[in-house]
């Protein structure tokens, strides 16, 4: 399966779990795909390759849906997760409520400044950066989350790994070196940023085009020479 379109599966996870609790029980691909921002034919593709092909005239089975994704996401059980750095950023994910009803239970926090070690975040007291390997073993921490400067990232990782952990959600701007059995998925703020800055720098190129074509005017009705 294409990482795009397992990407997108988390976003029709949530559509759909969203439409169960308001008592939805049938969902048609033109429907879930309007309300998902995709493709109709794409999103058809997409849960072809969890082997759902909806019915004619009736649609998806929301529940049935909903059930299939999730074992495709390795939902089915808890993944327990711990966050290393609690600055702002890592204060933020320790308290986010949306983890735990969705599966991610935080269960370790880790930062290297002393007087946060002992301190509750989220109701979960913060553990020095040194313990990070014994912490993450006891626990049985399988997604990290790596929310430090990006000096100390690498040597994060490092523990993280050392402790068993496969799976790492990297928010420092930094390449993490990891062995091949590690999946890292990258967030970067200052690119996603970027990249909308393009699109309305190009949004706005392409409504400064129109007006100049627009016999000759430009802006305000001011005559564009050649």
């Amino acid at each position: 399966m294409p990482e795009a379109a397992v990407a997108r599966l988390a976003v029709y996870l949530r559509v759909l779990s969203g439409m169960a609790d308001q008592g939805v029980t049938a969902v048609s691909s033109e429907e879930l795909s309007q309300a998902a921002g995709v493709n109709a034919a794409k999103l058809r593709k997409d849960l072809s390759y969890i082997g759902s092909y909806g019915t004619r005239g009736v649609g998806y089975d929301v529940e049935v849906l909903v059930s299939h994704i999730e074992r495709i996401l390795g939902l089915t059980r808890n993944h327990s997760v711990a966050v290393v750095g609690i600055g702002n950023l890592g204060h933020a994910l320790a308290n986010y409520g949306g983890f735990p009803g969705r599966g991610f239970p935080v269960t370790a926090l880790f930062d290297v400044d002393e007087d946060l070690v002992g301190i509750p975040v989220g109701g979960i007291p913060v553990s020095h950066i040194d313990d990070i390997t014994a912490v993450c073993l006891e626990r049985e921490v399988s997604i990290g989350v790596i929310a430090t400067p990006p000096p100390a990232a690498q040597s994060v990782c490092d523990r993280l790994v050392s402790a068993g952990v496969q799976c790492i959600l990297n928010f420092a701007p930094v390449v993490l070196q990891v062995p091949d059995n590690v999946e890292v998925r990258k967030v970067d703020l200052a690119v996603e940023m970027q990249i909308l800055s393009f699109h309305v720098a190009r949004r706005a190129d392409e409504a400064a085009s129109v007006s100049v074509g627009n016999n000759g005017l430009g802006v305000d009705g001011m005559v564009i020479r050649p």
